[in-house]
């Protein structure tokens, strides 16, 4: 009994099991996604291409071959989709690469660029 004479009343337990499972359950929101366009040029060779995504992605020199294609193809390919946060690092390590030493008028690193991940991206 409380001071004022009136009963106070406990949540039942089981609507408190409850919110907790519902909070457990709730899926956290993901982050929208961004791709990291690379920009074809003719300043920079194949050779150049693969060793820049082998260094600052990963990329196999196979997989780097690939996409050095279709770059040179297609004017621009996806290289990577991820956070906004590591699409704008990874752009700006492109543009920090430096330039392409097999080809003399190059003068710098390639063009990159950021865009949301939509759907109707089929690179």
């Amino acid at each position: 009994m409380q001071e004022d004479g009136s009963t106070a009343v406990a949540e039942p337990v089981i609507e408190t099991v409850r919110r907790r499972k519902e909070r457990v359950n709730q899926k956290p929101k993901r982050q929208p996604r961004y791709n990291v366009i690379l920009w074809d040029d003719d300043d920079h060779s194949f050779e150049y291409v693969m060793v820049m995504l082998n260094e600052l992605f990963g990329h196999e020199l196979e997989k780097g071959y690939q996409l050095a294609k279709r770059v040179d193809d297609d004017g621009k390919c996806i290289v990577l989709t991820t956070t906004m946060e590591h699409a704008e690092l990874k752009r700006d390590q492109i543009h920090g690469y430096g330039r392409d030493a097999l080809i003399v008028r190059c003068k710098g690193s390639m063009s990159a660029s950021i865009e949301p991940e939509s759907s109707d991206n089929d690179n």
